[in-house]
């Protein structure tokens, strides 16, 4: 919908209207004497802090256009996390460091933060552990945690590279290497609980003593195969585990599940859990089920091995694909709490958690399907909140409705409860930016192009009902299993793969959407995600803000608009591309990390052109935005609509999951997948790239980019291996970071 500022608490700056700004770059003062009214408007627009150097000319650059050109003509990419001057970073825990009874996991992501009500010198540290850097992880396994795993030997037996280690007997003697390949990678993922002590300089610490010994914990995606901590479940799909026959396949543990794994963001609650989102667990365990909501069987995703990838951990095991997809409530404070799996939230790739608590009033849990043509979910409890902090809040997770968003081109949108009684309705090819719907019934998962077999579907069936099988409150847990193909069946819009989804101060909501490119899986509805700049799919993706109607958590009608736009600063862009996870501090200011593909990372543009001489597609583009980043965005004051860059990440990461401590004076931030496409850097390896890149007027200009070629993060010691990290970012002279 066209851009109001007035509705905006941001709104980034393109080229026409370029600021300029207090010595924000790191060059001499003679180049920022452009005009006369240059020096008014340095003092006008005091920054809080020295912007990190852009590898492109962004919107706040205070050199004219004619000079960027030669400004940027070289840029060195540097292996470290760059923070602007006066801050600094240290180290909290990296890959196999212990942790409890076990170890930190791979690729920290999200991070929440928890006082700890008994001391403010001491707290709790949520970490998610997403997933293993296959190659990567396989190359420095035996560097880091200090012992071999038989990859070439498990290798040498898997001709085809796969292999249903399920259907091997006990005993086997090739089952228990793929086990032993399966237990640890599975053990690098989930999540864990780290005690922090306040200590020198108000600086946060792993606490070593006995609040430790207590509190910290892992909890993995195989905790409870062995020891019986398993994690709990509640909600409508209990009624399909706990189910004594079914048409798929069944575990054997009823209403319990075997560890949590792929948990990507996650959120903290006001009474001091954590919720962990359990997202990418199609790559190890059948996303697919039956219409009555049991499991497609383990053979459906094999345990696979290549020189280059890993996968299918969840099979060895036997696990129910049905029980993973789920959002996880973990207790920091109850060293006994090894998570609960709320199914009312729905299943499906979740990469957000929003969570919306007023007195008085329902729970609103927000949601994204991290996937191409994922969708949008809100969860509204039964019973209303009495009082914010208090835990038995937990409950009302259990009772409510789940929801899914239709978004009208026009600004305006709607709820659709995913009920058994709700239409049939869905989206047509036609409205989806790559023609694909896929809609579940009795023959299975179709991939439908055309708008007449939808027709077709939608005369079919006319509600859900007509699609799930059993009692009417199994029905309702097959729908929370399938949640995305349901929705897909009801017509909530296919949208530009959500990721972040953030509650601002005012009770509006924040939704990042990363990139607009389709796949076989599906794409964005191009009305309502639509490129700013003419193209079928725009890459470097969007963040929306939506307004629930008269402010309520539980209305059933929204507004929303466009607040932020991925792209070029030329085009009307942020300067930035695939917008992630985002942080809203105490003051209302927006923090915001970007999820590039690692493939994409300053990949060479020598050109702007095709060989048929059309502009490049944006997906084509993202090299020149260098390395995954970290943003701040002031929503107040003289300073309000500048996008201000914090932090750029080292070689071949993303940066994750930001978040601070109660008094904003530490920033936490996840750093994960260092060295993910070329591995541990060796000899001070580096390339020479060509860019062709434009001034914020549009003006092209030749960069020439000096790019490391693997990682060393976080020792920076050549020929070590990279490590996936927490860190904690301070002000070298202490206060406030902004």
């Amino acid at each position: 919908m066209p851009l109001a500022r007035r509705h905006f608490l941001w709104m980034l700056t393109g080229a026409t209207g370029a600021i300029a700004v207090n010595s924000c770059l790191s060059r001499g003062s003679g180049d920022m004497t452009e005009a006369d009214d240059v020096t008014a408007l340095r003092q006008k627009l005091a920054f809080p802090f020295r912007p990190a150097p852009s590898p492109i000319p962004l919107a706040y650059d205070p050199l004219s256009p004619g000079k960027q050109a030669t400004a940027y003509a070289s840029y060195t990419v540097t292996d470290d996390l760059i923070l602007p001057d006066g801050y600094e970073y240290e180290v909290l825990a990296s890959w196999g460091d212990p942790l409890g009874n076990s170890r930190v996991g791979y690729n920290n992501d999200y991070l929440g933060f928890a006082p700890d009500l008994d001391s403010a010198d001491r707290a709790y540290l949520g970490v998610n552990f997403e997933y293993i850097s296959s190659e990567t992880w396989m190359a420095t396994y035996t560097e880091v945690i200090g012992q071999t795993l038989p990859f070439a030997e498990v290798r040498q037996a898997l001709p085809d590279g796969a292999i249903d280690a399920f259907a091997l007997p006990d005993g086997d003697p090739l089952k228990e290497k793929i086990a032993l390949l399966s237990r640890e990678a599975m053990i690098d993922q989930g999540f864990g609980v780290m005690a922090l002590q306040r200590g020198d300089r108000g600086r946060w610490r792993r606490e070593a003593g006995a609040l430790s010994q207590s509190v910290d914990r892992r909890i993995t995606g195989i905790s409870g195969l062995d020891d019986g901590r398993y994690a709990k479940t509640t909600g409508p799909a209990v009624a399909v585990f706990t189910k004594t026959s079914g048409e798929g396949y069944r575990d054997a543990i009823g209403d319990r599940a075997i560890g949590t794994f792929a948990n990507c963001a996650g959120g903290t609650t006001p009474w001091g859990t954590f919720l962990s989102a359990e997202e990418n667990f199609h790559r190890h365990v059948p996303e697919a089920v039956k219409l009555d909501g049991t499991s497609e069987p383990p053979s459906a995703i094999p345990f696979d091995l290549s020189e280059t990838d890993i996968g299918g951990f969840g099979n060895v095991f036997g696990l129910a694909g049905n029980k993973y997809g789920w959002i996880v409530e973990i207790d920091p404070a109850n060293p006994d709490d090894y998570g609960t799996k709320h199914t009312g939230l729905g299943r499906y790739r979740h990469e957000a958690v929003g969570v919306r608590v007023v007195t008085g009033q329902p729970i609103a849990f927000y949601s994204g399907c991290d996937r191409r043509g994922g969708h949008v979910y809100k969860f509204v409890s039964n019973g209303t909140v009495s009082d914010p902090t208090d835990k038995a809040n937990s409950k009302l997770l259990a009772d409510g409705t789940l929801y899914v968003a239709k978004f009208n081109a026009d600004g305006t949108g709607q709820w659709l409860a995913l009920t058994p009684e709700a239409v049939v309705n869905p989206d047509r090819p036609s409205q989806v930016i790559g023609n694909t719907v896929i809609l579940h019934d009795a023959a299975g998962y179709q991939r439908l192009t055309d708008d007449a077999a939808v027709n077709a579907f939608a005369t079919q069936y006319q509600t859900l009902a007509d699609l799930y099988t059993g009692t009417p409150a199994e029905q309702q847990g097959a729908i929370a299993i399938d949640a995305h193909f349901a929705a897909n069946a009801i017509g909530g819009t296919y949208t530009a793969r959500p990721e972040d989804t953030e509650i601002a101060p005012d009770g509006s909501l924040y939704i990042c959407f990363t990139s607009g490119s389709p796949d076989d899986e599906g794409g964005p509805d191009q009305a309502v995600f639509a490129s700013p700049i003419g193209e079928e799919a725009h890459e470097a993706g969007w963040v929306m803000r939506l307004i629930e109607a008269e402010n309520q958590p539980g209305a059933i009608a929204f507004t929303w608009e466009t607040s932020v736009t991925g792209g070029e600063p030329s085009q009307g862009g942020a300067g930035l591309a695939n917008p992630d996870n985002l942080l809203i501090d105490r003051g209302g200011n927006v923090w915001m990390v970007t999820d590039m593909s690692t493939n994409k990372h300053n990949s060479e543009v020598p050109s702007r052109l095709d060989d048929a001489g059309q502009p490049l597609a944006s997906s084509k583009m993202l090299g020149i935005f260098g390395n995954n980043s970290l943003w701040y965005m002031p929503t107040s004051g003289d300073q309000a609509g500048v996008s201000l860059l914090f932090a750029i990440g080292p070689m071949e990461c993303e940066t994750t999951g930001p978040c601070f401590d109660t008094t904003e004076e530490t920033l936490f931030l996840a750093v994960q997948h260092p060295g993910e496409t070329h591995g541990t850097r060796q000899n001070s390896a580096i390339e020479t790239r060509p860019f062709i890149l434009t001034a914020t007027d549009g003006t092209e200009f030749e960069q020439t980019r000096t790019v490391p070629i693997g990682s060393n993060w976080p020792s920076q010691r050549d020929g070590v291996a990279p490590r996936p990290s927490v860190v904690a970012i301070y002000r070298t002279a202490g206060g406030a970071i902004v």
